[in-house]
């Protein structure tokens, strides 16, 4: 069985290290040493909320995911990352952040569970059911190209206003990402059906345990998702 957890970096050292360990190696996996989620500094941000994937039997750690909430003194990872590319994103974030802002980032799994869908379909669903515990009205990601399918799925739209039409070389040259925004949280009104049911189910009843299916495997994972705000 695997548990999905949601906490505030803050108040959970032990497993925001687990994570940012955890996260390097698969990293590591792919040549990719230099990027603005690998950073270790989010562990003392009071605006970060993590989202942990353990397997119940050994409680290791075998994916994350991280929603940064957008604050002047606490740039946002895609902030640092593409601001040498392009400006645009100071006054696009300051925007967004009237009505309350923030990022969804450094989502990974570990090889063991490859296939499962514990980042593209579980993790990515589960960002999306904590933000509406948070003040949030809009949320960015910066996506690679394997990943822009899915998170469109959840309801983002390419931020064209970004790059080149939403896209940058990043975290190496070689390798696209893709910035996207959601820009109704609460209401996941461009989410695809099977997504946004979801969803909503976890925002209804945060703390639940139930039989998930990616069309692969069959997994029984417990959602623990209040954070008790």
């Amino acid at each position: 069985m695997i548990r999905i957890r949601a906490f505030r970096a803050i108040d959970d050292n032990v497993a925001c290290n687990q994570y940012a360990q955890e996260h390097l190696e698969v990293l590591k996996i792919f040549g990719i040493t230099k990027i603005t989620t690998a950073n270790t500094s989010w562990i003392f941000n009071p605006n970060v909320y993590v989202i942990s994937a353990e397997r119940t039997e050994d409680n290791i750690m075998v994916g994350g995911a991280r929603i940064h909430l957008y604050h002047q003194d606490y740039p946002l990872p895609m902030e640092i990352a593409i601001k040498d590319f392009d400006k645009n994103i100071y006054s696009l974030l300051q925007e967004h952040a009237l009505k309350g802002t923030g990022e969804i980032c450094g989502l990974w799994n570990a090889r063991s569970v490859a296939g499962f869908g514990i980042g593209t379909t579980y993790l990515s669903r589960v960002g999306m059911a904590i933000a509406s515990q948070l003040p949030l009205h809009s949320m960015f990601v910066l996506c690679g190209e394997h990943t822009i399918g899915i998170t469109l799925e959840k309801g983002y739209s390419i931020e064209e206003r970004l790059g080149n039409k939403g896209t940058f070389y990043y975290p190496k040259e070689g390798l696209v990402a893709t910035a996207a925004v959601i820009n109704d949280v609460n209401n996941l009104s461009n989410a695809r059906d099977e997504d946004r049911e979801n969803i909503l189910s976890l925002r209804k009843q945060p703390d639940q345990t139930r039989i998930e299916n990616n069309g692969k495997v069959s997994l029984q994972i417990e959602y623990k998702l209040d954070l008790k705000l």
